[in-house]
C-alpha cells in the first residue's frame, strides 16, 4: 500500500471511530431529550402549573405531585442546563416555591403545596433542593442560590438531638427514626456551604454528622443501612444506592476540602462495594432515582480517580433499562408497572449526566 493510501485508510479509521465516539454521546443526549418531552407531555398541567404525581390520570389522587418529585426534577434540570446552557432550574424553583412553608421552628418546604392546603415536612425533601441549589451556585455564582441553600441548612438543624448519639430525624414532628437518607444529604449540603463560605462551623456540622452515620448505620461492607429506630435503637438493615451514594459524596467532598487521603481511601472502597451490589447484575436493583444519586457519587470521584469502570457499569444498567424498560409514551420503567414523577426525574439526570460524560 502506498503512503496516500495509508493515510487514507487512516483517515478513514479515525472518521469511523470518532462517528462512533458522537454516536454514544449523541445517544444519551438524545435519550435525554426524548424523555424530558415525554415528562412534559405525560406529567406537566399547563393550566395549574404543576407537576402530576402519575402518568396516568386515574392514579392522581391529587391535583398536584408531592415534593419528593420536584426535588429530582430540579437536580435533572441542573444537569440538563449544564449539558445544554439553556436556562432550566429557576422554572423547577418557581414550581418548588409553592410549597415553601414558613410555619415553627423555621422555614422550609412541604411535602405538598402550601396554596393546595400543605403537607408535612422531611427534611431530606429540602436537603435535596438545597444540593442542586449548591450546584447551580458553583455553577453560576448566583448569590439567590446560596442564600436559599443557607435557609435550607438552618430548617435542616431543627432535626437534630443527641437521642441515639446526635443525627437528624427523617421527618419532623415524627421522633421515630433517624435516616441515612436525612443524614447523608445533610453532610453534602454542610460541607457543600462549607466550601461556598469557609464557615468552618459547617465543616464541624458536617464532620458530626458524617462520623454519627458511620458508627450507626454503615455495615462492614462499606454499604449503608436505612435507618435507626428511636428510641430502640433497632437498625432497619435495608440498604439502597441512594444512602451509599451520598455517604460516598460525603467522603470525597472531605477528601476536596480538607486533603485528608483517609476519605479517599473509604470514598474508593464503597464505589467498589456498592458496584457490586447494586450494579453486578447488570440491572439497576434499585429505583432510577436512587440510581441517579449514586451516579452523583461516581462522577465525583473521577475527580480523583480516572478510571471509569463503574461509569461503566452504571451505563451497561442504563442500556438495559431503555433497551427492556422503555413504555410506548416515551417513558421507562418495569413493564409491569406505571411511571411516576419521581422515576422519570431519576433517569433524566442520569442520562444528562451520561452525555456530559460522553463529551
Amino acid at each position: 500500500m502506498n503512503t496516500s493510501l495509508k493515510k487514507g485508510h487512516a483517515l478513514l479509521v479515525f472518521s469511523l471511530l470518532a462517528g462512533m465516539a458522537v454516536n454514544a454521546q449523541d445517544r444519551y443526549r438524545k435519550e435525554a431529550d426524548k424523555l424530558e418531552a415525554s415528562i412534559e407531555r405525560n406529567f406537566y398541567d399547563a393550566s395549574s402549573g404543576y407537576y402530576k404525581e402519575h402518568a396516568e390520570p386515574e392514579r392522581n389522587e391529587h391535583p398536584a405531585s408531592y415534593l419528593w418529585p420536584l426535588c429530582g426534577m430540579i437536580q435533572a434540570d441542573n444537569e440538563l442546563e449544564v449539558l445544554s446552557g439553556e436556562k432550566r432550574i429557576d422554572r423547577s424553583m418557581s414550581i418548588i416555591a409553592k410549597y415553601y412553608d414558613t410555619r415553627k421552628p423555621a422555614p422550609g418546604y412541604a411535602s405538598y403545596p402550601v396554596p393546595l392546603g400543605g403537607g408535612d415536612r422531611f427534611y431530606d425533601d429540602n436537603q435535596w433542593i438545597g444540593i442542586a441549589l449548591m450546584d447551580a451556585y458553583f455553577r453560576t455564582k448566583n448569590i439567590t442560590y446560596l442564600e436559599k441553600s443557607r435557609e435550607i441548612y438552618r430548617y435542616m438543624m431543627t432535626a437534630y438531638d443527641t437521642a441515639t448519639g446526635g443525627g437528624l430525624y427523617w421527618q419532623e414532628g415524627k421522633l421515630t427514626s433517624k435516616n441515612t437518607c436525612s443524614n447523608g444529604p445533610g453532610i453534602i449540603l454542610a460541607l457543600q456551604m462549607y466550601k461556598a463560605t469557609k464557615d468552618k462551623k459547617l465543616l464541624d456540622t458536617a464532620l458530626m454528622l458524617y462520623k454519627w452515620v458511620n458508627k450507626y448505620l454503615r455495615d462492614k461492607d462499606g454499604l449503608y443501612y436505612d435507618n435507626i429506630h428511636v428510641p430502640g435503637k433497632k437498625i432497619d438493615q435495608r440498604r439502597y444506592s441512594y444512602n451509599t451514594g451520598t455517604m460516598m459524596q460525603s467522603n470525597l467532598y472531605l477528601y476536596e476540602l480538607t486533603g485528608e487521603k483517609k476519605y479517599l481511601i473509604e470514598a474508593k472502597v464503597i464505589a467498589e462495594s456498592s458496584s457490586k451490589y447494586f450494579l453486578g447484575s447488570g440491572a439497576f436493583r434499585d429505583t432510577y432515582w436512587f440510581n441517579a444519586v449514586l451516579l452523583r457519587a461516581y462522577q465525583h470521584l473521577l475527580k480523583f480517580d480516572k478510571d471509569r469502570k463503574y461509569i461503566q457499569a452504571f451505563s451497561v444498567c442504563v442500556d438495559n433499562a431503555l433497551t427492556k424498560e422503555m413504555h410506548p409514551n416515551g417513558l421507562l420503567g418495569a413493564k409491569n408497572k406505571t411511571a411516576d414523577l419521581v422515576g422519570q426525574s431519576g433517569m433524566l439526570e442520569i442520562l444528562a449526566r451520561l452525555a456530559l460524560l460522553e463529551k
